[in-house]
């Protein structure tokens, strides 16, 4: 027995013992539940086919270059040595810098005990060290294609971020510590957070991200004041109330992805994308897409776009009075919003739209970025034989597909926090917005996977037909409002920004800071990211981003002024300001209606 150390007393033992004992039964349970899930789906398949495939094309590869191998293990050798050694200058009570430390945006090993604490900062190098190696191997294998790199590249970071020590009790000083302040109560609650979590889940495990009990959607999300004055099987269709005595003419439609739920431009008061475009004067409509189950299989991208913008369109007509709108439009919506212009276009309807903004938006998907993953031939193919099974695609199976994307912090961090600390999530309105997901139908999603990821043929002209009409973007004279943010890892900007580059109508492209979300919900009142512009659209982004200005700020306001001092709304013809129900169209239910409060659960009957 160490100096120092108490030897545990009966009492403490009993406690401990009987700890044990529930967490083994805790466990027992846990496994019971894995084995119920084992059998994996069509796509879960189609990946793991895929991962092996890399995983051998990767091999292959490293044999046949033998100096590579070499190299490899010579560096294992050499950083195990030097590691050995720092560890016995450190015991001998040298103070000796680390061989390798974290990243800077790194937030796994901030506790002060993997750098304080000799056996941490051992695993922490340890590990540290491997996963450089790794990384770098794959970086110098030869022979590869781009695709199958960046899927080899992808699959072998999930492994390495599995094995990081933080995921596991006995390696983690933050869980140690818990473990023993608690006498393991963290590890029971948090293998019943673990049970209720994968009951929850459709494929993977969505890890409870936030307290969802905090939030009801109406009371403290998506509560800009405003009615549904038009629904159909597909979209219920939001107007707003306005602020102001007097609003533009021409109203503006925003039409946000069906991936996930409209409110994310209408989170709170202060950071509402919907509510700062009625205080400018806008008569904001919206469309609240459905959340679809087996009963939209066969909705297709046509569906979308006649049941969704154009139907909008001729109800806002009912509504105002007016032929024709702007088109703001996000992720996904601005794929189908670009595809309704080229539509009208080639109908000889194209007046119907004044402008058309494109808020993340691909059109150019020949670099989706790491997406891409889930969208090989392989995948796919599993993808759509589930989809063609079950008739729809499973949003949770989505939303942990996009999680991997960022891993590290938007999934192993809530499974170190809820599974082995046993804390409960902290309210957070993001990302409930992000764990409250919605299904994809199978005509649409299909489709839509192969003929924009995998075929591209949407900038393709005459690449893609809707309802008989072969649709060009370059056909599209409509001016057109690009706004990408640089760190989007969703919609990579230097692939959006070909899409700028398609129509001849005039084009203005600009580069917010930040990603996919934080980007565009940027208000002007945080002061935040800044965005960046450019008069000329070269050929590349590389170009366009070297002879872009810097600008402090967000975006918004540069947008209302590019919509103003163009003339696609009049400031010098003002209305009176519209009220929901004035026209028309009578109102329905008050904002934000019945179909943004469809969850996955209660769509698939299982709540």
């Amino acid at each position: 027995m160490q100096s120092g150390v108490q030897a545990p007393t009966q009492v403490e033992l009993e406690a401990w013992n009987a700890q044990l004992a529930v967490i083994g039964e805790e466990y027992k349970a846990l496994m019971q539940d894995l084995l119920a899930r084992m059998v994996p789906s069509d796509a879960a398949e189609s990946v793991h086919e895929d991962m092996r495939q890399c995983f051998q094309a990767g091999a292959q590869s490293l044999m046949q270059n033998p100096p590579l191998l070499w190299q490899t293990q010579s560096r294992l050798l050499q950083d195990q040595f030097q590691l050995w050694q720092q560890s016995l200058r450190r015991l001998a009570g040298e103070d000796v810098e680390p061989l390798i430390t974290p990243s800077k945006g790194d937030r796994r090993f901030k506790d002060d005990a993997w750098l304080d604490d000799p056996y941490y900062l051992a695993i922490m190098q340890q590990y540290l060290l491997f996963s450089r190696t790794v990384e770098e191997l794959i970086e110098s294998l030869d022979g590869l294609s781009e695709d199958q790199k960046r899927n080899l590249g992808f699959y072998a970071r999930q492994l390495v971020n599995a094995m990081a020590p933080t995921n596991f009790v006995t390696t983690n000083p933050e869980v140690m510590r818990r473990t023993m302040e608690t006498r393991g109560q963290n590890l029971i609650e948090g293998l019943a957070r673990l049970r209720e979590d994968l009951a929850n889940s459709a494929e993977g495990i969505n890890v409870t991200m936030t307290d969802r009990s905090a939030f009801e959607i109406g009371e403290n999300i998506a509560v800009t004041p405003g009615a549904v004055v038009y629904e159909n099987e597909l979209i219920q269709l939001i107007q707003y109330t306005p602020t102001t005595e007097q609003v533009y003419k021409t109203p503006l439609l925003v039409v946000p992805p069906w991936i996930n739920k409209y409110y994310i431009l209408d989170l709170r008061q202060d950071n509402s994308l919907v509510r700062w475009l009625v205080e400018q004067g806008h008569t904001v409509f919206l469309i609240s897409w459905r959340n679809p189950g087996p009963e939209q299989r066969d909705l297709t991208w046509a569906d979308y776009m006649q049941m969704g913008p154009i139907a909008a369109m001729g109800a806002i007509e009912q509504a105002t009075g007016e032929k024709s709108v702007n088109l703001m439009s996000y992720c996904i919506g601005g794929t189908l919003a670009a595809s309704t212009v080229a539509y009208l276009t080639s109908t000889r309807r194209g007046r119907k739209v004044k402008s058309v903004t494109y808020m993340a938006t691909l059109q150019d998907f020949r670099d989706p970025g790491e997406i891409g993953v889930f969208l090989s031939e392989t995948v796919l193919e599993g993808i759509e034989a589930k989809l063609e099974r079950d008739g729809y695609l499973d949003g949770r199976v989505m939303a942990y597909s996009f999680n991997l994307l960022r891993e590290n912090d938007l999934f192993w961090s809530f499974y170190i926090n809820n599974y082995l600390k046993g804390n409960a999530p902290a309210p957070f309105d993001l990302l409930y917005w992000n764990t409250d997901g919605t299904n994809l139908p199978a005509g649409t999603h299909a489709w839509y996977l192969r003929r924009m990821y995998l075929e591209n043929r949407l900038v393709q002209p005459d690449g893609i037909e809707l309802d008989g009409v072969k649709i060009d973007l370059r056909k599209v004279s409509t001016p057109s409002y690009f706004i990408s943010p640089k760190d989007d890892h969703i919609a990579k900007w230097n692939s959006t920004y070909y899409g700028a580059l398609l129509p001849k109508g005039p084009v203005k492209f600009v580069l917010g800071g930040s990603g996919h979300i934080a980007g565009i919900v940027n208000p002007p009142s945080k002061n935040k990211y800044g965005y960046w512009t450019n008069d000329e659209l070269p050929a590349t982004a590389d170009e366009w981003l070297e002879g872009a200005q810097p600008h402090e700020g967000s975006w918004w306001p540069h947008w209302q002024q590019w919509i103003t001092e163009n003339g696609y709304v009049d400031t010098e013809k003002l209305v009176p300001a519209r009220q929901p129900g004035d026209g028309e169209l009578d109102i329905l239910e008050p904002a934000p209606g019945r179909y943004v409060r469809m969850t996955i659960p209660e769509v698939l009957g299982d709540k």
